[in-house]
């Protein structure tokens, strides 16, 4: 039960369709093979077969007549947990334990559909279609049993890979019907549990890589090795849009193990950026003959670029008109006629994605047209996708493997590491791993954008607001990743839940100002909402402060009268946190909330400083809404990540370039938050059950800081508009 499975089983093959990857999987005698097909006009269909050779359909259930019973999972595991509740849904209503079941990871074919991981949709976007299909497969060996004791159905169950009738005690297990249930028809509405008899779902259910994990034996991508596998270290100009002009490898060649090199191009979004690398017989040799490559770059005058001059370009736009992105009622006249007014200006910087397990991908050419690749990312079919951009092969005659990943935020979303690995094993006899450096992940981006918001609000002589704004100014991820001259689509992505929040906030009138940036951004944990969140619960703080209200209050009982998710989440927050308990000499509580595409989620942190400059978090309390929630014990340890990473980000970490170059290189000046210094992080969570599934990995991120921000605030008078600040001087 292990993503070994998926190196074990191969063997290559001239052909490397569905057909075929069903039999690299070590998939034989089927009985059933269940999943979902599509039909003309394009709606989803369950859809069986028992020939292999038949089979056109996403198999994400396979029971073969030995017993083993084998379920895919699309969703790439990076310490999120897939590895467990994807399947997990499925084995719910197949009413088998994650025990009995053996897990593979797809690898991009089109059968599957999308496959990526990101946006915390691994479990909102297929807890309905996956628990459907293990509720038909159960229907369907039910059936099967049935006819066999030509017993009502009535009179037969499920459970744990067995079907029994009730009335004699006679028992089938699941490989012993596999080739009858094969045959049926599928049903189309299969009835699925009542919540209340879920026996995995909703549960602290064990994780099966867990194990693998603590053991070692669990498989990263820069884990893989294969027979005859070289090594590659790529020198890349540490200024972005730079050209090659020459370079001398006598130096390199000396050094043992060195074997050639290969001139490519690394390939991210729309833009192409020289690059070398040096292969060897060991990445030591690899990386010591990259140190010694001597490289003749012409910067074109990007050497230029520094982060200081920049974002004061950015605080010079805080009048500049930008795009409307909402607007609603008449701001500008209401903001300028209102009894009292409010300004302020939010300051966040660019940040690396900085994941645990530096990039790397391992590359292998079948001949002249079959490609091969293993490799820790957030897709599969994005890996493809990125692969047939950029080289002339088509998708189906790439195998992906995907690896567990130590760590992705985003980061594992773009490929470009995947497509250096495939463009360097073109020039090759035998598979080569490409590694980069932890100095190289920290400085080649692609990057958060740096965002800074200008805030507007009117408020009548009783605090109720009257008019409002955040306007925010920032490059934009797709200008700088696809090279576009057209940014008015741009204004929604950089501007992720400015206007949908619950809060009532009449003559609304929110802006992007667009800043062009050559340096590649792209998508960070919870995207735009990780810096936006910050600027727009902070000045809900100062216009509660300028109003002279609880901040709590003023939430609950001026911006929230209507019933709303919000206003439950900050309820329960109120209640959880004792929000109305007083607090010791030099203590402060701060709150915050924010909603957007991924969830919503909320957080009450308490903060002690004695001198009114150092600052220490106490403690941190957590709520977070699901609505349908897989496993608690996960959706915990989400958060608490997320809490550790927007902790890291609020207090730590900048990328900053001077001579267009980043200065940080490694944790030593691009520090993260270590346990030590990581308080308790108390998590409560709202799954009331139904139709509505929201996200984990995400919604743990934005609301933290500006809670963290409000309650330096409360215990010291400081506001804090510019991140990252140091606790200790506040």
């Amino acid at each position: 039960m292990s993503y070994h499975q998926i190196l074990k089983d191969y063997s290559p093959k001239k052909s490397l369709d569905r057909r075929h990857f069903l039999r690299l999987s070590g998939l034989s005698g089927l009985g059933l093979v269940l999943g979902l097909g599509w039909k003309p006009d394009g709606q989803e269909l369950i859809a069986t077969g028992s020939d292999v050779a038949t089979i056109r359909l996403s198999p994400y259930i396979v029971i073969e007549s030995s017993g083993v019973i084998t379920i895919m999972n699309p969703m790439p595991d990076m310490g999120q947990g897939t590895f467990q509740s994807v399947p997990a849904m499925i084995a719910e209503e197949l009413e088998v334990s994650l025990e009995q079941v053996k897990i593979l990871q797809t690898g991009g074919e089109k059968e599957f559909g999308g496959q990526t991981a990101g946006g915390s949709n691994s479990i909102r976007g297929h807890y309905q279609k996956l628990r459907t299909v293990g509720a038909a497969a159960r229907e369907m060996l039910i059936l099967a049993a049935a006819a066999r004791w030509k017993a009502p159905v009535t009179d037969c169950h499920a459970s744990d890979g067995v079907v029994y009738h009730k009335p004699t005690g006679k028992s089938f297990t699941y490989g012993e019907l596999a080739a009858d249930a094969g045959k049926l028809p599928v049903p189309q509405h299969p009835q699925l549990k009542d919540p209340k008899d879920f026996k995995i779902l909703g549960k602290n259910y064990p994780r099966p890589d867990v194990p693998l994990k603590v053991s070692g034996k669990a498989v990263y991508g820069i884990d893989v090795e294969l027979p005859g596998m070289l090594y590659a270290s790529v020198a890349h100009c540490p200024v972005f849009n730079s050209k090659l002009i020459s370079y001398d490898d006598s130096d390199t060649m000396r050094i043992k193990g060195v074997k050639k090199l290969v001139r490519f191009q690394r390939a991210l979004g729309a833009h192409k950026y020289d690059a070398i690398a040096v292969i060897a017989d060991t990445y030591w040799a690899a990386y010591q003959g990259k140190l010694a490559l001597k490289v003749k770059w012409d910067y074109q005058g990007n050497d230029r670029f520094d982060t200081e001059t920049y974002e004061q370009s950015l605080r010079d736009m805080a009048e500049k008109e930008g795009q409307v992105v909402h607007n609603e009622g008449d701001f500008e006249t209401a903001f300028h006629s209102a009894p009292a007014q409010l300004t302020s200006f939010y300051e966040l910087p660019m940040l690396s994605h900085s994941p645990m397990e530096p990039q790397n991908c391992t590359a292998q050419w079948h001949g002249k047209d079959q490609l091969e690749i293993w490799v820790s990312s957030q897709g599969a079919d994005r890996v493809k996708k990125d692969i047939t951009r950029n080289i002339e092969i088509p998708a189906e005659n790439i195998k992906v493997n995907i690896l567990f990943s130590g760590g992705g935020f985003g980061r594992r979303l773009y490929n470009d590491y995947a497509v250096e690995a495939a463009s360097i094993a073109r020039e090759l006899d035998g598979p080569v791993k490409m590694i980069w450096s932890r100095e190289e992940d920290t400085q080649l981006g692609p990057f958060r954008p740096p965002t800074f918001s200008a805030m507007k609000a009117g408020l009548a002589a009783d605090g109720k607001p009257l008019a409002f704004q955040h306007k925010v100014i920032s490059p934009s991820m797709g200008s700088t990743m696809e090279d576009k001259n057209d940014t008015s689509g741009e204004s929604s992505s950089m501007t992720e839940g400015i206007s949908t929040q619950a809060y009532e906030l009449p003559n609304m009138k929110n802006e992007y100002v667009f800043s062009q940036m050559h340096i590649p951004l792209a998508a960070w944990r919870s995207v735009t909402s990780s810096t936006l969140a910050f600027a727009h619960e902070c000045f809900i703080d100062e216009m509660a402060v300028k109003a002279g209200k609880d901040p709590m209050e003023y939430r609950l009982e001026t911006l929230l009268t209507k019933p709303s998710d919000t206003k439950r989440l900050l309820l329960k927050l109120k209640e959880v946190s004792g929000w109305e308990k007083p607090l010791p000499a030099g203590w402060g509580r701060g709150v915050a909330q924010y909603e957007f595409f991924a969830g919503l989620g909320g957080y009450v942190v308490e903060v002690s400083s004695t001198d009114r400059s150092s600052v220490r978090i106490e403690k941190i309390f957590m709520v977070i809404d699901l609505g349908t929630v897989v496993n608690p014990d996960t959706v915990a340890l989400q958060v608490e990540g997320a809490a550790t990473m927007a902790l890291t980000a609020a207090t730590k970490s900048a990328i900053i370039f001077k001579n267009g170059q980043t200065r940080q290189t490694n944790f030593h000046n691009y520090p993260l938050v270590r346990i030590n210094e990581m308080p308790e992080v108390e998590v409560h969570i709202i799954a009331e059950g139904g139709a509505k599934v929201r996200g984990v990995g995400e919604p743990g991120l934005p609301p933290f800081a500006p809670a963290l921000g409000n309650a330096i605030f409360a215990a010291t008078g400081k506001r804090i508009r510019k991140l990252p600040f140091n606790l200790n001087k506040v």
